[in-house]
């Protein structure tokens, strides 16, 4: 295989498959002029100061001085340069997928009385606030294992959905319409079969209000109290633990039955990105996306801040006009919300991003929008909205992974794929996730964490679409009930972190 991966005619960058030293011939007539790490870029043509640089076909951003090729282009030589969406957008639909005739439609879930079905049978300890956090937790460590052993997994143990607020802050506007919005997402979450919810007593976020918005089902058990009530925290991690195991008992019964993948919701997220990611993982996810999405299902893209600078390709696969607005206007909300602040979306990669050859964020975006396949774009949502339609959708999150994953479960993801190239230990119970890695050196030295190697589109020449084909059927047989590497090794309970707007007060 040659030493560079070109993506497009016109780029004026090429990546390295290997570390490549001074000296070292990059292609006929081509010499590295310095060292250049694997997956970095390097330059294939002489370049003046400020002139546009072009990866996958695309501006990644303008050189700082004048560089010659064979050089290796990165923070050293390499600027963002603030752009946005163009004026005009041609609305071109995306494109639908022919399935394979032997696709597998079906998968074996929990199937809940509002006709929604679940990947997983959990029971859920909600918390109104972070007072009640540590009672939540208590809770949950001490009945988890122990449920889910003698229900013989029928019950998929016990989760705290815990997190940082619910009081000292507003009782109206963005930020409390957030968080009221992502506990009654989990709490309504199909992969939720019982919710005990314990709140503090005194605090913002009210008992009273938190149930009245979430007209559960009748068939989904709930009980509810507060520490203050119960006589304080030993005692109400008791009544928890009590709670809990009774639950347990009429879950137990609940089985398995078939359903179309319609009822899967696919999160798509990407966390610890390096070079490899927009060439094997996020398009090898894309291809499963689009599968699942022609074969009736929905999937989830999010980050808003890491879709910048490739925002046009979604907005050219939008269904109709207003929903490309849309995308436009949560990305100009981004780019005023981050000047606000005193820095722009170029913040956003990582020292990690960089260290594995990603150098602004119009690159790692391009990179980034992979995940969504070619599918038609057709709806957008706001943090924690629920997915309105079958079909791509796209949510408006941050890019930081905890958060992002957050909103995409309480919108109704029941099942994320999740792609690193840096290395990345998230679950997101209650639902599962599948990590994907860009590369062979990250599979290999994080076997354990890792679900699916990606890396053989590069070194092996395997087909994305092979890989696509392969992460789709994981997903349904995830789906179905097979663990994932995070839930073998019990990850998933910290990283429900909603997003927090607004004042602490």
């Amino acid at each position: 295989m040659s030493l560079l991966l070109r993506l497009a005619a016109d780029d004026d960058v090429a990546i390295v498959r290997r570390a490549v030293a001074a000296g070292d011939a990059l292609s006929p007539g081509l010499v590295a002029l310095e060292e250049i790490p694997a997956g970095h870029k390097a330059v294939l043509r002489d370049l003046p100061a400020a002139a546009e640089v072009r990866k996958y076909g695309q501006v990644i951003g303008v050189t700082t001085r004048a560089v010659r090729a064979g050089e290796h282009l990165h923070t050293q030589n390499l600027a963002f340069v603030d752009g946005g969406a163009s004026a005009s957008t041609a609305i071109g639909h995306g494109s639908v997928l022919e399935l394979p005739a032997d696709l597998r439609r079906t998968f074996m879930g929990y199937h809940r009385a509002d006709g929604r079905v679940g990947t997983r049978n959990s029971i859920a300890v909600l918390t109104t606030v972070n007072c009640s956090a540590g009672v939540a937790k208590a809770i949950a460590r001490r009945t988890d294992d122990a449920v889910r052993e003698e229900t013989g997994g029928r019950v998929d143990g016990v989760v705290a959905l815990t997190h940082g607020t619910g009081c000292g802050m507003a009782n109206s506007g963005p930020g409390w319409d957030i968080l009221r919005r992502t506990l009654t997402g989990y709490a309504r979450h199909p992969n939720i079969g019982g919710l005990v919810v314990v709140g503090l007593g005194c605090e913002i976020n009210e008992m009273t209000g938190v149930l009245a918005d979430l007209d559960l089902s009748p068939e989904v058990p709930l009980v509810s109290y507060t520490i203050q009530d119960a006589g304080g925290t030993k005692a109400a991690v008791a009544k928890g633990v009590e709670v809990v195991r009774e639950m347990a008992e009429s879950l137990a019964g609940q089985e398995r039955r078939e359903a179309g993948v319609d009822q899967l919701i696919l999160g798509l997220q990407c966390g610890g990105s390096d070079g490899w990611s927009g060439l094997t993982a996020n398009p090898a996810l894309g291809v499963a996306s689009d599968l699942l999405v022609a074969a009736g299902g929905s999937s989830i893209l999010g980050e808003t801040p890491e879709i910048y600078g490739a925002e046009v390709l979604l907005m050219r696969r939008a269904l109709s006009g207003q929903v490309a607005q849309e995308v436009r206007d949560r990305i100009e909300w981004w780019r005023e919300y981050t000047a606000s602040l005193g820095t722009s979306l170029d913040g956003n990669p990582s020292p990690g991003n960089k260290a594995g050859g990603i150098t602004t964020i119009l690159e790692k975006s391009l990179g980034a929008v992979a995940k969504a396949g070619h599918s038609p774009l057709s709806a957008v949502v706001g943090y924690a909205q629920p997915v309105p339609t079958p079909g791509l959708t796209f949510m408006d999150t941050p890019g930081y992974d905890p958060v992002s994953v957050t909103g995409m479960v309480a919108g109704g993801a029941n099942v994320l794929c999740f792609t690193t190239g840096r290395g990345s230990v998230l679950g997101s119970r209650p639902a599962p996730t599948l990590k994907l890695a860009t590369n062979r050196q990250l599979a290999r030295s994080m076997a354990d964490d890792i679900d699916i190697d990606c890396s053989g589109i590069v070194e092996e020449g395997i087909d994305v679409a092979a890989i696509g084909r392969q992460i789709y059927d994981r997903v349904l047989e995830v789906a179905s009930g097979e663990l994932t590497r995070s839930e073998e090794l019990g990850a998933g309970q910290e990283e429900i972190v909603p997003w927090q707007i607004g004042a602490v007060l």
